[in-house]
């Protein structure tokens, strides 16, 4: 695949155009970066290769490895053309051996004059001209086209390409549901959107869909990939979060009114800084409560919180940066300018932070009975007697803080704050073994206060005591090295903090700077993945040097001034994308295209591609008209097997009642330790760091999991007896009915001619089995109820005129037709 000219042979048959950027920072950071890179620690020779300044001069051996317009000369060419295992660059053992192409490349950019430039994303995203070149189509001209199909067209004509036609109607329709969505069009809309011929259609199409209450689902779900989200702690603890849900309710909040790229960025990062800030702004930064947290008996506490500090840093680091600042974490980034410092800088605005919570209404208590308050009172001073006699007479003057503790002992757990809880502990340890019994049962007692009822949402907030910041040594808290002020990047625009030392907030505020680089660039990206299946940078974790070059660089840098200019709307942004020929190009297959570019860099087509797991769910929720769609609140239990809550932590896993355990996949209790399968088995990330990228693969699990799991199955017999309801009807009436509301769509002669053979097929098996047998496959194996009883919408299955076994060949073609590959695939 070609997506830029690297080697290009003039008349004298010397390699021309040679692009630092584009052709020789991949080589290098590949295969020299490690050993004579930014990190000094790992640095050999005294010879630095990312910076002109330092590459230009002499080594510690005294010789220059790189002379400008010299290569012949340059001991970096000599060194990687050598056959000496003690003098070729790289190490033969080190299994990075430059290539022939690779060595040509080298040389003649070092004879070109060893031209440095800076890496794509670090420099400033720069207005951007459409293209002013001849296009395929004559009657054509750049300013009567779509600015997003002019730099696509511009760059397939490089390589004698032409973009692919529409896509069918049909088909169109239903990726702008599933893309801006994650829900299915209903057949008559699809085929309303069909007789539609008027201009603007698609317009209209795209404005509903980014009116639907829905979309803040769809797109929330993909900002809760990069936010880490789940419903529990982690680790082999795995406490639930029962409020973790209000964070997310906010994201799809923020994203239907499209609230500012910008302000959305604040308001998570540090909306609690804001000037009065609105209980909304702090429940925006449970985004960073997302975290881990390890509350497994025995664990080093401090080291659990420096844990989740770096989790914090390297999650914004991907969410808002495409940069892997972790790799900083222990040494200076081996191949991007991120030093060992800076990273401690950037830690250090996070360093403060511990969790709060935002009351939101608050109930009354229950009333306690009064002879038993009055006794637990009782004990309770009898107790702080005992406790103050005891500590008097000692010399060490822990009585000074008795009072102190023991108001501390009162709070419930949940309630007290980090600070008062190392209080407590450091008092504790002080205590000999009958005051610590004392203390115990005193702090019992005192949890057994009824308190009123607080609905609260998780959040964080700093630090009453602001904590000074070191280097961690090879990253060891442990082995603090000198201590560091909060700051950014050197290589970054500088930070502009308010006051004089720089909080969250500046940092914020920071990120959606216009000047800042990357994070409109990364903002795209992310969105242009969703709609395309991969970004305009296919390492959408990894703007740095070793990830990959923008296929479109020009276009890239165009959306990302776009976004800033119209207010940093995402909707606006998708609106423009999907408006455009590109996006609404056919998926089909092409030769000539995979010839030249296999993985579709080019854009020469639209992509297809399974849909996400909870995506996989809605759409057969919806296919049996079971789905329920309301939007946000508290996590939802579908059927488990039981067999999989008996040997996990989910074991207390209560299906939700009624309509609620139909409601979209979003909603879906995620517990880290023991995640629901079904999500797992279609990919679904494990939330404990942040995903950009969903993987997406193809396994006969995923078949097994759709034609056997008590979901799909429900779904199946749902949607049989939807098509039992039409009553004994033609064949070939139930099973168009049947094919027009799993894919939206009329079947084709051939498809139907299948689906009449498949359900002979049925038939003749449905005659082998026995009444009782017939009876269960109409029955719900997860509770015995009959179909449909808890549905949301009752959807008449009178279907007296059929037979027990007419039924079941319905369900069963239900069941084939969710089990198809284009059930779950966006085209």
């Amino acid at each position: 695949m070609a997506l830029c000219p690297a080697v290009v042979q003039g008349a004298s048959g010397q390699v021309e155009r040679v692009n630092y950027s584009r052709d020789i920072r991949p080589i290098l950071a590949g295969k020299c970066f490690v050993c004579h890179g930014p990190d000094e620690g790992s640095r050999e020779a005294g010879l630095r290769l990312d910076l002109a300044t330092a590459a230009l001069e002499p080594a510690d051996s005294g010789l220059a490895a790189i002379i400008p317009g010299d290569a012949e000369h340059s001991e970096l060419i000599s060194r990687v053309n050598s056959t000496d295992k003690y003098e070729q660059m790289p190490p033969s053992e080190t299994g990075k051996s430059l290539s022939e192409e690779e060595k040509s490349l080298l040389n003649a950019w070092i004879d070109q004059g060893a031209v440095y430039t800076a890496h794509w994303s670090f420099r400033s995203v720069e207005p951007v001209e459409l293209p002013d070149v001849e296009l395929p189509d004559a009657d054509e001209t750049a300013e009567s086209q779509h600015p997003i199909d002019v730099f696509v067209k511009t760059r397939l004509e490089l390589d004698y390409l032409t973009m692919s036609p529409p896509a069918d109607r049909a088909v169109l329709i239903r990726r702008l549901y599933l893309d801006l969505l994650g829900l299915p069009p209903t057949y008559a809309a699809v085929q309303d959107f069909i007789a539609d011929e008027s201009p603007g259609a698609v317009e209209r199409l795209v404005d509903e869909l980014l009116a639907s209450p829905h979309f803040g689902e769809r797109w929330g779900r993909h900002w809760l990939d990069l936010a880490r989200y789940a419903d529990s702690n982690g680790y082999l603890g795995d406490e639930l979060r029962p409020q973790a849900y209000r964070y997310r309710d906010w994201v799809i909040d923020a994203i239907n009114r499209d609230l500012p790229y910008d302000r959305f960025t604040i308001e998570q990062i540090a909306g609690d800084l804001l000037e009065n800030s609105t209980i909304s702004q702090k429940i925006a930064t449970g985004f960073h409560a997302n975290a881990m947290v390890n509350t497994e008996a025995g664990v080093d506490r401090e080291a659990d919180r420096v844990i989740q500090t770096v989790d914090r840093l390297s999650t914004v680091g991907t969410a808002w940066l495409g940069l892997t600042i972790g790799c900083a974490e222990c040494h200076t980034h081996k191949y991007d300018p991120i030093t060992h410092a800076e990273f401690y800088q950037m830690y250090a605005f996070f360093n403060g932070l511990e969790a709060d919570r935002q009351v939101i209404q608050t109930l009354p208590a229950p009333v306690e009975d009064p002879q038993k308050k009055a006794a637990r009172l009782a004990k309770m001073e009898e107790l702080a007697t005992l406790l103050k006699s005891t500590l008097k007479e000692n010399t060490f003057g822990k009585e000074q803080i008795l009072e102190q503790a023991l108001e501390i002992l009162a709070i419930h757990g949940s309630d007290r704050t980090e600070t008062q809880k190392e209080s407590l502990d450091l008092w504790r340890d002080d205590l000999d073994k009958q005051s610590r019994e004392w203390t115990n049962e005193y702090e019992k007692l005192g949890q057994q206060q009824p308190k009123p009822v607080e609905v609260v949402a998780l959040s964080i907030r700093e630090r009453s005591q602001p904590r000074d910041t070191f280097i961690h040594h090879r990253g060891d808290f442990r082995q603090p090295g000198p201590q560091v002020e909060p700051g950014t990047p050197a290589f970054l625009p500088p930070l502009q903090p308010r006051g004089e030392r720089a909080d969250r907030l500046d940092l914020a505020r920071w990120l959606v700077r216009p000047d800042n680089p990357l994070t409109a660039r990364t903002a795209v990206n992310h969105i242009w993945q969703h709609l395309f299946g991969q970004g305009l940078v296919d390492t959408e974790d990894n703007f740095g040097t070793t990830g990959s070059e923008p296929s479109h660089p020009e276009l890239l840098d165009w959306l990302a001034t776009s976004l800033i200019e119209e207010g940093w709307s995402r909707k606006k942004l998708i609106r423009l994308i999907v408006t455009s020929q590109t996006y609404q190009q056919s998926s089909a297959f092409r030769t000539d295209l995979h010839e030249v570019d296999a993985q579709n860099r080019l854009l020469g087509r639209q992509s297809r591609f399974r849909v996400e797991a909870e995506i996989v769910r809605d759409l057969a929720l919806s296919a049996a008209d079971l789905l329920y769609p309301k939007i946000g609140g508290p996590s939802i239990k579908p059927p488990l097997n039981s067999r999989i809550t008996q040997v996990s932590r989910n074991q207390e896993w209560k299906v939700s009642a009624g309509a609620d355990k139909y409601r979209r996949g979003m909603y879906i209790q995620f517990r880290r330790a023991t995640p629901y399968p079904m999500l797992t088995t279609f990919d679904a990330p494990a939330t404990t760091s942040s995903c950009p990228e969903r993987e997406h693969s193809n396994s006969p699990l995923q078949a097994l999991a759709m034609l056997n799991d008590s979901v799909f199955w429900e779904c199946a017999q749902q949607l049989g007896l939807r098509t039992a309801a039409l009553g004994d009807v033609a064949l070939q009436e139930w099973l168009t009915y049947a094919f027009r509301t799993a894919l939206s769509r009329d079947p084709s002669s051939e498809e139907l001619a299948r689906l009449e053979t498949l359900a002979a097929e049925f038939e003749s098996l449905t005659l082998e089995l026995s009444d009782d047998q017939i009876d269960q496959l109409l029955k719900l194996e997860s509770d015995g109820k009959s179909v449909s009883q808890d549905a949301p919408s009752q959807t008449s299955t009178n279907a007296a005129t059929l037979s027990p076994r007419q039924q079941v060949v319905r369900i069963l073609i239900s069941r084939s037709l969710i089990n198809l590959e284009q059930f779950i695939t966006r085209e």
